[in-house]
């Protein structure tokens, strides 16, 4: 396993492009989602998607009950989020391809994705809170989208329903 190169920038081609999807999970993914892995491990990330490290095809990693004795990282092959809440919440994002920077961000607070394991084997996920947030986030990073496309002014929603971030976790 390998520390990827984060690729980094609002204007970087790589992280505007739309991901290919992948064929077939092979053992050339698997690599790249262990290198993943250890590459958001070591920067201190709960999520990374493969146009990150120069990779333009469909491929996400990410931590789920970051910090508990359930903490679990796990790749996606090909997500896809086939329900959205209604219920959406306000809630600050940081991305390692934008250091330094923090902003409040509108996401559904609970989604149902579908993907690829690392086995190939189509699965469903019902996520929500924080794990659908990181899920977004790495899929809007599939379709060329930076979260800070999508900053939003707290004062456009009702008072209360800003989301408290994870403090120092980059998505």
């Amino acid at each position: 396993m390998a520390k990827l190169k984060i690729e980094t920038g609002t204007d970087n081609e790589i992280l505007r492009q739309v991901a290919k999807p992948v064929k077939k999970v092979d053992k050339t993914i698997l690599k790249l989602i262990q290198d993943m892995k250890e590459t958001m491990d070591k920067s201190n990330g709960v999520g990374l998607a493969a146009p990150q490290v120069g990779q333009s095809i469909r491929v996400i990693v990410t931590k789920f009950n970051h910090d508990t004795k359930q903490e679990i990282n796990v790749g996606m092959v090909n997500p896809q989020i086939v329900f959205r809440s209604e219920t959406t919440e306000i809630g600050e994002e940081g991305c390692l391809s934008v250091p330094g920077q923090y902003d409040n961000v509108l996401r559904s607070k609970e989604i149902i994705v579908k993907f690829l394991d690392e086995k190939g084997r189509e699965m469903m996920l019902k996520l929500q809170d924080l794990s659908a947030r990181i899920v977004q986030h790495e899929i809007d990073h599939l379709d060329g989208i930076l979260f800070i496309d999508k900053i939003v002014e707290e004062a456009e929603f009702e008072f209360g329903k800003r989301q408290e971030s994870e403090e120092d976790l980059l998505i």
